[in-house]
């Protein structure tokens, strides 16, 4: 017989109960929904998650929690569990940065929710509260549901209807992933939108037209257009225009396995296939020599 604490917790399971702690001030309950009491512990027997996935806490942004928790008091309890190694102690599940703005507002004592989660189910949690964070920005967001798919399994459907988002925003994500890391520094930087980072994922050198957006201050649309026609045509200083490439007329179903192998892969994936034949051609484009020694890894498995 299988014990309670040794079956796997499904993402939608792990998700709804972390939501229903976390999302509102004030969750409402029924009566005898089963629920353990929140505790008041001292700040300083609590500990963050070594193993918490994000590394940066913006200082103004946590200066404005702390004034705020210095007013009202923290208004939704951190999501803890028992110290692995410590008696009467507690690791964050979730609310690292709150317990970090407590501090900074000098309290004493934190309200906490504590949750009997292993090692697995508090990453799983932790990449979950990140990706609702609002200040994160689009790798960040791509990152987080790469590691949901490859480290826990789940999948595009699975965590559209978990999270609440359209399974074409989740692959839209991921394939941002397949560009290169100049381009990805752009996008944590701010300096491209995911919009123009979409636009560039088909090209061959996307990063050369992401600096020329850049330098041009180049709107969604622009840069669409640049995309088609290539490097220093449409939008050179000199005017000139050149004959757009041809576009590969693809049905929907193509261009949607495309984009759920690109996904997979965080690669860029083109498929080559005539409507009514058999055979056709997948191109997987690789923009480092890391992703061509994991590309080469998994065919050898």
């Amino acid at each position: 017989m299988t014990s309670k604490k040794s079956q796997p917790r499904g993402l939608g399971r792990g998700l709804s109960a972390l939501m229903a702690d976390v999302t509102t001030e004030n969750p409402e309950r029924p009566a005898d929904a089963p629920r353990r009491p929140d505790l008041m512990v001292p700040v300083e027997k609590v500990r963050p998650n070594p193993n918490q996935p994000r590394r940066d806490f913006d200082g103004a942004l946590l200066e404005d929690l702390a004034r705020s928790i210095s007013e009202k008091g923290i208004l939704q309890p951190l999501i803890v569990r028992p110290a692995p190694d410590r008696d009467g102690e507690y690791e964050i599940v979730a609310g690292e940065r709150r317990w970090r703005a407590a501090q900074m507002a000098k309290l004493h004592q934190i309200p906490v929710l504590v949750r009997d989660f292993n090692d697995t189910e508090v990453l799983e949690v932790a990449i979950i509260e990140n990706i609702q964070r609002a200040d994160l920005n689009p790798v960040e967001e791509a990152f987080g549901y790469q590691q949901l798919m490859q480290k826990f399994g789940h999948t595009q459907e699975r965590l559209a209807d978990a999270l609440g988002k359209s399974r074409s925003h989740i692959a839209n994500s991921v394939r941002l992933l397949s560009l290169p890391d100049e381009v990805l520094t752009f996008l944590r930087e701010g300096k491209l939108s995911s919009g123009h980072a979409r636009a560039l994922i088909t090209l061959d050198d996307p990063a050369a037209i992401a600096r020329q957006v850049i330098q041009k201050s180049l709107s969604v649309r622009e840069t669409e257009k640049l995309a088609k026609a290539g490097i220093g045509n449409i939008f050179s200083d000199t005017g000139r225009s050149a004959k757009p490439r041809k576009e590969i007329l693809k049905d929907a179903d193509t261009r949607a396995l495309e984009d759920d192998l690109s996904a997979s892969l965080t690669m860029k994936v083109e498929i080559e296939h005539v409507p009514g034949q058999e055979n056709g051609r997948i191109t997987i484009h690789y923009a480092s020599l890391d992703q061509l020694d994991r590309l080469i890894g998994m065919l050898s498995i």
